[in-house]
């Protein structure tokens, strides 16, 4: 049974402008890997966690670094979770898929339960 559906799209440009901005942006948002990524990707990591609070309905309530999307060998991305989000997703199967094109990153995320 579907729990819960989220998508979240965003500038790539302006979210690299938001990080130069507010350099302590980037230390609250992305795990020490994330933050190695180039900006796409990170405005994809960012997408796919906004997805994630509004699939959980979590609002404000979610801490960025206990959720990090990491890339399986074949590339498709996953995430790992930490903290009270592990303990929220615990038996749940969260799908999730990235894009970024044209100057836009995107994510969709599934939350599902048995």
């Amino acid at each position: 049974m579907i729990e819960g559906i989220g998508i979240d799209v965003v500038d790539i440009e302006r979210f690299a402008q938001s990080l130069e901005r507010t350099p302590a942006l980037a230390a609250r948002i992305f795990t020490s890997a994330e933050s190695l990524l180039p900006i796409s990707s990170k405005a994809a990591r960012f997408a796919a966690k906004e997805a994630l609070a509004k699939a959980l309905n979590a609002g404000k309530g979610l801490a960025w670094l206990e959720a990090e999307v990491v890339n399986l060998e074949s590339g498709k991305p996953e995430f790992i979770f930490r903290g009270e989000i592990a303990d929220l997703v615990d038996g749940a199967i969260v799908h999730l898929t990235l894009s970024h094109d044209a100057g836009i990153a995107s994510a969709m995320v599934i939350v599902e339960r048995a």
